[in-house]
C-alpha cells in the first residue's frame, strides 16, 4: 500500500509542475518577463519537490522528504504578475493558461 506521505509528495510535485507549465505557456504567448521568472522559479521548486518525493518513498526518510516537498511548495509562491486575462475567458481557459493574442498584451517579438 502507498503511504499517505508519498501521496502528499506526489500531489505537491504535480501541482508545482502544472503551475510551471502554465507559466511557460503564458510566457510563450505574451513574452512577459514575470511569467518567465515564474517558470524558472517553478523549475527550481519542482526539482526540490522531486528530490523530496524520492526521499519520501524511503520509509526511513519520509519526514525529510515531506519537509522538502513543503519547502518546494512555499518556494513556488506567486510573484507579481501582469494581468493577461481579459475577463472573457472561461474557467477552463484560465486553468490551462490560455490568453488572448491581443497585440497590446504582447511584449517583445
Amino acid at each position: 500500500m502507498i503511504s499517505p506521505s508519498v501521496i502528499v509528495s506526489v500531489l505537491a510535485f504535480t501541482v508545482i509542475l502544472f503551475l510551471t507549465l502554465r507559466d511557460i505557456c503564458i510566457f510563450r504567448a505574451t513574452r512577459l518577463v514575470s511569467y518567465r521568472r515564474g517558470a524558472l522559479h517553478g523549475l527550481f521548486a519542482s526539482s526540490i519537490a522531486l528530490f523530496g518525493l524520492m526521499l519520501t518513498e524511503n520509509p526511513d526518510s519520509q519526514d525529510m522528504g515531506l519537509l522538502l516537498s513543503f519547502i518546494a511548495v512555499f518556494l513556488n509562491k506567486k510573484g507579481v504578475r501582469e494581468d493577461v486575462f481579459t475577463h472573457n475567458e472561461t474557467a477552463f481557459q484560465r486553468f490551462i493558461g490560455a490568453v488572448s493574442d491581443d497585440s497590446d498584451t504582447r511584449k517583445g517579438d
